[in-house]
């Protein structure tokens, strides 16, 4: 078996196994699959002055012409050199081609092929990590620890330093896709271009305005009792690859201005004043739902439900598998209260 395990990924893609010249990268992360295969193909191509010594192919061209991946992996290279093809997985079923491949594997070429999420159990996935003329790689969703090394990496090639509360700020962020994380990062750093340091402001100002809005949305539907809407809002935050600990912090930190707005009605203060108070402003499109929720809570019983929401919140920090089940249904906790209120 040649599944590599996480830990030992780094080491298999930095040098060309000549007994393994078959790489299938594969997983959830499409943008990790694709960055890892950039990176081995350019170190598979290093040295190499021939312009055509690497072939792209198209997955379901090779599916109905298999033959064609072993005679493109046995071409010699014209100018000499290691021939490099890059395969990528489409919808027709590539096994008969990988397999034809490893049983007469090439012996002055790699072959990359880039898959989507293989399930264990899945004829491709199984053929390259039972070959041992192949090396299996899983591509998931980074880790805390991924995006923080991402982060610093990107932040010390820019020459530039982050301030501890930005960068745990931005990588709450950050996470879903490894491509879509690099690109926000560079967004961040072409912006703070000239500062001293990424201060939290910045990354609020360029890297949390869509992540803000969807967060924005789940909160104020939550504390409103809108639980359809929470519920899709959510669900859609989870696909996009945001945390369900981000999340439930957001909602928390939402319920936390909901109960100083709701101290002032209680104080006396009308419901419109205080909204037109509140700082940050609230945007026109949110206040509909924030004056229901106004009118849904009291001080105390707020209280009490932020209470089981950072109870919430440690749970899914504790225990990633669980986090979405767990932030669900706080959220949805949330919303019949509120509905009851």
């Amino acid at each position: 078996m040649v599944a590599v395990r996480p830990g030992d990924v780094d080491a298999a893609l930095s040098r060309i196994d000549p007994l393994r010249p078959v790489l299938l990268l594969f997983g959830p992360d499409s943008g990790l699959v694709r960055e890892r295969a950039r990176t081995f193909l350019d170190k598979a191509m290093t040295g190499s002055t021939d312009p055509f010594g690497l072939i792209r192919l198209d997955g379901d061209e090779i599916a109905s012409a298999p033959a064609r991946l072993i005679e493109e992996a046995a071409t010699v290279a014209l100018f000499g050199g290691r021939r490099v093809v890059s395969l990528r997985a489409g919808s027709k079923n590539l096994v008969p081609a990988v397999e034809m491949l490893l049983k007469s594997p090439p012996e002055e070429a790699v072959v990359v092929i880039e898959a989507g999420d293989l399930k264990r159990g899945a004829p491709l996935r199984n053929l390259c990590e039972a070959s041992p003329h192949a090396l299996a790689i899983a591509c998931y969703a980074d880790t805390e620890r991924d995006i923080a090394r991402l982060i610093d990496t990107m932040m010390a090639e820019a020459g530039l330093s982050i301030d501890r509360d930005a960068r745990a700020e931005l990588a709450g962020l950050l996470g879903g896709d490894r491509l879509a994380s690099r690109g926000e990062i560079a967004k961040l750093i072409l912006y703070a271009t000239g500062e001293a340091r990424v201060t939290g402001e910045h990354v609020r100002a360029i890297v949390g305005d869509a992540s803000s809005l969807a967060l924005d949305e789940i909160s104020d539907a939550a504390l409103a009792g809108a639980s359809p809407e929470m519920a899709g809002a959510f669900a859609k935050a989870l696909a996009e690859g945001m945390r369900p600990d981000v999340v439930l912090g957001a909602v928390a930190r939402a319920g936390q201005a909901l109960h100083l707005l709701r101290l002032s009605v209680e104080s006396g203060v009308s419901a419109d004043r205080a909204i037109e108070g509140a700082r940050p402003a609230i945007h026109f499109r949110r206040k509909p739902l924030v004056e229901r929720a106004l009118r849904a809570w009291t001080a105390r019983r707020l209280t009490t439900a932020l209470l089981a929401l950072d109870d919430a919140l440690l749970g899914a920090r504790r225990n990633a598998t669980l986090g979405p089940a767990i932030a669900e249904r706080a959220l949805f906790q949330l919303a019949s209260q509120a509905r009851r209120g």
